[in-house]
């Protein structure tokens, strides 16, 4: 599994590698039922701690993204139910308020959003 993560970043690393997967599972790189690498071998892969790797896995188990089980190991949850999530929400607000402090109206913000929704897709 590749990411790419931004180490200059303000982003916490954690936070980096729970949105790569969010992307990848949205994207279709990562199926339903597909393993993900051990928190170690990720880890390892990527130069950063087990506990940065555990705590995104955490987070996408907590909001169901990923399921652990000792047996199969941590594995792709199929989709989501029940939309998105209070955080999430809170991000998408905060977003919608930056492009509107950058000028955009709500047309030009939802030709944004529906061009990155149809590139994430594509993907």
């Amino acid at each position: 599994m590749l990411l790419h993560l931004d180490f200059g970043s303000d982003i916490p690393i954690y936070q980096q590698i729970r949105d790569q997967i969010v992307v990848g599972i949205a994207g279709g790189r990562l199926a339903p039922g597909q393993r993900l690498p051990t928190v170690r071998a990720l880890a390892e892969e990527s130069g950063v701690n087990t506990m940065t790797v555990s705590k995104a896995y955490q987070q996408l188990k907590q909001e169901g993204y990923i399921r652990t089980d000792r047996r199969s190991g941590t594995v792709v949850c199929p989709g989501q139910r029940g939309g998105p999530g209070e955080a999430t929400l809170r991000a998408l607000r905060v977003s919608l308020s930056e492009l509107r402090l950058a000028g955009l109206d709500k047309e030009e913000a939802l030709a944004l959003c529906a061009r990155l929704y149809d590139e994430e897709g594509s993907v």
